[in-house]
């Protein structure tokens, strides 16, 4: 039984959290390994739903779960998040729950650089959700971070003091705002170390202590791979690397680890906030689409973007990630459409391409070539196995896989973890 690492193929909300809640229940361990609490999952577990941001999927069901080095950490929002699940019977302990001791952490100070400047960008903001994502990467490529470990030695932590104001004293004062309060950062830290420091561990050595014991292991990205650094809609992408290759680095396990990778990909296309969407759709389709499809963000709460299924964009996820399989999610929403549209191809100022080119002003005026499908009036809701599915809606999946060039392992037809056709099953590779 190898590993698997899923991964979303689009701009995020693929609906990954069902996925891994049904993929976890057969896992030894679950990492989270890049990303921070700006990227949500909500899981159904019979009448209870549980809403995580920055907590593994694997916690709510007990399996052993872990916060990797690539993921920049909030602590005052992990203690809230497990105060919230410890009220909803969630046992979390330092038994089932590690977090990596080198884990920057995010900082009031970075949420509000956040805020300052996404308020000041105008009409180019970026769309962030102002958590302190984005300058915490930022503090620790520029070597400044302040990390799970450092908890652990703060009368120590005058140096990197140093740097880490130096840096964000000259920022605030641009928008004119005080310097840091170093002495209430430091109390704070004080305050919630001990909070911190009983989940954290050498998480690389525990996961490949795993792995040469056969421990099935999990890997859980965030956001999607549009939203990626260096592969997605630059500047509207996220701080980080969301492919799969960023598991082994961002969990302290080889390359070799990562396994079967499950690209999780919606039947049609959503985004929430800034940035290019060709195929978005403003019309009643679109409406319909977000109505049917309950599309506001888990995080927050805004109302997400719709369109019909871009093939083109999930094809370079796939290839940038290494995908091996798709699980094709929220097929029930297409459910009751007489035409179904799938994106193959770009027209940019007289020009087609086969993929979207680089340049922002390029993706914004990219118009989409599409190809027609009839849709199907029967319902797909709940369907768990092919002799479920109305014929033209096997139709519809096996023309998705034939342009993303990328088999399907599972087709999700609801919220509900068992109502989920499984093609493939990603742990047996």
């Amino acid at each position: 039984m190898g590993n698997v690492t899923v991964i979303g193929a689009q701009w995020g909300d693929e609906g990954k959290g069902k996925i891994v809640d049904w993929l976890s229940s057969r896992a030894d361990v679950v990492v989270r390994y890049q990303g921070g609490h700006n990227a949500g999952h909500t899981l159904v577990v019979g009448n209870e739903t549980y809403k995580l941001s920055l907590l593994p999927s694997g916690i709510v069901r007990g399996t052993l779960s872990v916060i990797g080095n690539g993921v920049v950490l909030d602590p005052w929002h992990f203690n809230a998040e497990v105060e919230k699940l410890t009220e909803q019977g969630v046992m979390i302990t330092p038994d089932n729950l590690h977090i990596a001791e080198t884990c920057p952490l995010i900082l009031p100070l970075h949420s509000e650089l956040d805020g300052l400047r996404e308020d000041a960008m105008g009409a180019g903001k970026i769309g962030t959700t102002r958590r302190g994502i984005g300058p915490a990467y930022e503090d620790k490529l520029g070597r400044r971070a302040i990390r799970v470990c450092d908890l652990a030695h703060l009368d120590a932590l005058e140096a990197q003091l140093d740097r880490l104001c130096a840096h964000h004293d000259a920022l605030r004062a641009g928008f004119g705002h005080p310097p840091v309060d170093r002495g209430a950062l430091v109390a704070a830290l004080k305050e919630i170390a001990p909070v911190i420091l009983p989940y954290a561990r050498p998480v690389w050595l525990a996961l490949n202590e795993a792995r040469r014991a056969g421990k099935r292991i999990l890997f859980e990205g965030a956001q999607g791979v549009l939203l990626d650094v260096d592969h997605g809609t630059y500047p509207f992408v996220t701080s980080s690397n969301t492919i799969a290759g960023t598991a082994s680095g961002g969990s302290g396990l080889g390359p070799s680890g990562v396994g079967f990778v499950l690209g999780i990909v919606k039947a049609y296309t959503t985004r929430v906030g800034e940035g290019p969407f060709p195929s978005e759709l403003t019309c009643e389709n679109g409406q319909r689409l977000g109505e049917r499809g309950h599309e506001f963000g888990t995080v927050t709460g805004r109302k997400r973007r719709c369109g019909w299924f871009d093939a083109v964009l999930v094809r370079q996820s796939v290839a940038v990630s290494g995908v091996t399989g798709i699980a094709l999610t929220k097929l029930d929403v297409l459910d009751g459409f007489e035409t179904l549209k799938i994106c193959t191809g770009y027209r940019v100022n007289g020009k087609e391409y086969d993929y979207l080119p680089p340049h922002v002003s390029d993706q914004l005026v990219a118009q989409p070539i599409y190809e027609e499908m009839d849709g199907w009036q029967e319902t797909t809701a709940g369907a768990r196995s092919w002799a479920d599915l109305p014929a033209q809606a096997i139709k519809y999946v096996r023309r998705i896989e034939e342009l993303i060039q990328c088999p399907v392992a599972l087709v999700s037809t609801s919220p509900e973890r068992e109502d989920t056709i499984l093609v493939r099953d990603p742990f047996a590779d």
